[in-house]
């Protein structure tokens, strides 16, 4: 049995990396990149995804971790706490470039790019990682509403920028990417 794995909010400014990990029992219609889905047709799927999956779950690193961490160790991190919270699978399918682990528990890591448009649990994965971030995102809004995190959530926008500039960054910032660095030592 395969567990696909997808990421999402790799290059966001702000706000957690969220990994999705998906048991599928059965094909689900529908399934395909999460960005190419509208946020309807992704919370839509998402539910169907968490009632008729074998397995789901999620793992997530904070803005300190990537920082702290870096990238893709952060990402790791990431994978292994979605995959910590998963059993009976043999095979482990992640969407992008092989990453640094290679193997989880003595499983091989297949890492494939755009697995998350072809295969149909990572797929499942990448849908549920972005809805459960966004979700995250939006009800962080509230605490920091200066920033408009429940539109952008965290990505570098126009309107995110302004308001980087406006009231300077949060500790939901990245202070180790390049255009929050940057800003840090204008």
């Amino acid at each position: 049995m395969a567990v696909g794995v997808d990421e999402v909010g790799r290059g966001s400014w702000a706000g957690p990396l969220v990994v999705g990990a998906v048991i599928l029992s059965s094909p689900i219609e529908g399934l395909k990149d999460s960005k190419l889905l509208t946020k309807k047709q992704r919370q839509s799927l998402a539910s169907q995804i968490k009632s008729e999956a074998l397995s789901y779950a999620f793992g997530s690193v904070s803005s300190k971790e990537i920082d702290e961490l870096g990238l893709s160790k952060a990402t790791t991190l990431a994978i292994t706490r979605a995959l910590d919270q998963i059993e009976g699978f043999n095979e482990i399918i992640v969407d992008g470039l092989p990453g640094p682990i290679k193997k989880y528990k003595g499983i091989h890591i297949n890492y494939q790019i755009k697995a998350d448009q072809t295969i149909p649990s990572v797929s499942a994965a990448s849908i549920i990682a972005k809805v459960k971030r966004d979700e995250i995102m939006s009800s962080l809004s509230p605490k920091y509403k200066n920033y408009g995190f429940d539109s952008h959530v965290g990505y570098g926008t126009a309107s995110h920028m302004r308001a980087i500039k406006k009231f300077g960054i949060c500790d939901l910032h990245r202070t180790s990417f390049k255009p929050i660095k940057n800003f840090i030592y204008a």
